[in-house]
């Protein structure tokens, strides 16, 4: 009894630490294509402040962690823009702002080509500690990149989404929006904490997910065919 339960308490520690890896990896990820698209674009800002850099702790916010762990959808830390860099300032935010939910649907098809050759390997070799582990954590970068992406995709201000739709709209328009920026996450908060937003989002990971899962698979199974 007392192996089973160390057993138990080991796997649900590995599952754990997994959970966090595949987290700081699309975090990290995200917030350095917000930085480095800024700068490729003329805007010193996030290097002079050192966010581009694989320092989880440059780019982690404790409450945005927290909710990607309990509901797996979540944020981090903005990274400094200055608008005022850019030759045209709304269209080189909504470049900034994509960046972020586009490294993350990438790192989820990377994530998910490398599932299906795991799956591939374990159905010739069978599944080794190794193996199982590698299938847990490609497991949850997918779901969290696909998770992080789709919320910060949401057009409300602070999230990505409200500079991509910015660029669309009136300056006065924008510019209206923009002043609900400080308090829009105390907004959002709610609206998830109520259950407004969970069909929406849970349907959008959903059909994303299905779509890199399938996508990938077929170029698995094409690659095997012309290989074979």
């Amino acid at each position: 009894m007392t192996e089973l339960m160390t057993k138990m308490d080991w796997d649900g520690l590995t599952s754990l630490l997994i959970r966090i890896a595949a987290i700081m990896l699309c975090v990290v990820v995200h917030e350095m294509s917000h930085g480095y698209a800024a700068y490729k674009l003329g805007d010193p800002t996030a290097k002079a402040g050192n966010r581009l850099s694989l320092n989880p702790l440059r780019h982690v916010d404790p409450f945005g962690l927290l909710m990607m762990f309990v509901v797996g959808f979540g944020w981090a830390k903005p990274v400094p823009v200055d608008p005022s860099y850019f030759r045209r300032p709304k269209i080189g935010m909504a470049i900034t702002a994509f960046a972020g939910p586009l490294s993350n649907f990438i790192m989820a098809f990377i994530a998910a080509l490398g599932l299906h050759a795991a799956y591939g390997v374990y159905a010739v070799e069978g599944a080794g500690r190794g193996l199982v582990l590698l299938v847990e954590f490609l497991t949850v970068c997918v779901a969290m990149n696909i998770g992080l992406g789709i919320f910060n995709l949401i057009p409300f201000p602070p999230l990505d989404g409200s500079k991509i739709l910015g660029m669309f709209l009136p300056e006065r328009t924008y510019f209206q929006l923009m002043r609900y920026e400080s308090y829009g996450m105390i907004i959002l908060m709610a609206l998830l904490w109520l259950g407004f937003l969970d069909v929406p989002l849970f349907a959008a990971r959903s059909g994303v997910m299905n779509v890199i899962l399938g996508s990938t698979q077929f170029m698995q199974t094409l690659v095997i065919t012309l290989l074979g």
